[in-house]
């Protein structure tokens, strides 16, 4: 069996604030042989994600933490390059947790075997399915409840999961408003993805555009950002309202950051008020990626890939997504993609 080099990414220690270069240390590594049962992939691409910036805090949260002089936790999409794995054979395509490296040995229990998607693209188990998807569409449809003629808020509209949430409230009838931030990406979210208004966060007036856009309250929120804007989401929402809260990435490089101070109004209103995680066993693959494709492949459903080059590259592409720099799904690319058979 072949053997190859293998560069990864080490954590160096747990950054404060914002992430450096230093945080981190790149080495190269060798690769055992295989063993009989395994399985040796070669990763293509690797998804940048804001839980990465919860990873990199020094605790426990849904995963363990991560300790200095480990390889830094990712999912990837990779090739199968070499087997001794009797269900694994050479060349297929599959998705993992297979940490930022080049390159893993596994047994194969923790891959799962991506399908042939053509024409949609091989990044499209990134942007639209696997676990982008899956959040959008069981956030919304299952956590949030979102129904016809509800006024649905999205922040982080513009990002990954918050642009398929949009689309897919439209999809069922909802009034969509989403945040994101600076004119442009507004403009993508109602001109190109047909959300019926958009506010942008940056903004000096968004407190008042924010009331203005949602002026007959909110029904669902769902929420990647947190702090200001959940503050002010809790102030509009309507009685028995839904708060889907995805993620809080405003307050990942500090979790000082003070809650809001109107939390009172989940009392007050009857609001339910639900996180929830992608890796929960109730999930089911099966409904969502259906469904997304059915959209997709009717044209109901847009999404777009942003991808940067190198595995040095991935301390500032967790950056990059905490600035809101990216135009689409981000990931890192690290090597090319099997030639079409």
């Amino acid at each position: 069996m072949t053997t190859a080099g293998n560069r990864q990414l080490l954590l160096a220690r747990h950054p404060e604030g914002r992430i450096r270069d230093e945080d981190f240390r790149l080495v190269d590594a060798p690769l055992a042989p295989l063993a009989d049962g395994q399985v040796q992939v070669r990763t293509i691409y690797l998804s940048i994600d804001p839980t990465m910036r919860v990873w990199l805090h020094p605790t426990d949260n849904y995963l363990p933490m991560i300790q200095p002089g480990e390889v830094f936790r990712g999912i990837g999409i990779g090739v199968v390059e070499a087997t001794r794995h009797p269900g694994f054979a050479q060349g297929t395509l599959v998705q993992g947790l297979f940490g930022c490296q080049q390159r893993v040995i596994s047994d194969g229990s923790d891959l799962l075997v991506l399908s042939d998607i053509a024409p949609l693209p091989v990044t499209a188990h990134f942007s639209l399915l696997g676990h982008i998807g899956m959040t959008a569409y069981c956030g919304l449809v299952k956590v949030g409840a979102a129904k016809a003629g509800e006024t649905l808020l999205v922040s982080g509209a513009a990002g990954a999961v918050g642009a398929l949430v949009g689309q897919i409230g439209r999809i069922l009838g909802c009034r969509v408003v989403g945040v994101a931030g600076g004119a442009e990406k507004c403009r993508y979210l109602t001109e190109v993805l047909g959300f019926d208004a958009a506010v942008d966060y940056r903004a000096a007036d968004f407190d008042a555009s924010l009331a203005a856009a949602c002026s007959k309250g909110i029904d669902v929120y769902f929420d990647n950002v947190g702090g200001h804007t959940l503050e002010l989401a809790l102030g509009l929402m309507n009685d028995f309202g839904r708060i889907v809260c995805c993620g809080m990435i405003s307050t990942y490089n500090d979790y000082d950051v003070p809650g809001p101070r109107n939390i009172v109004q989940v009392v007050l209103k009857r609001l339910r008020m639900q996180g929830f995680v992608i890796l929960d066993p109730e999930h089911d693959p099966k409904e969502a990626y259906a469904h997304l494709l059915q959209w997709a492949g009717e044209g109901r459903l847009q999404h777009r890939a942003h991808v940067v080059e190198g595995l040095e590259r991935v301390p500032d592409a967790i950056n990059m997504l905490l600035d809101g720099r990216n135009q689409g799904k981000l990931m890192v690319r690290l090597s090319d993609e099997p030639a079409a058979a």
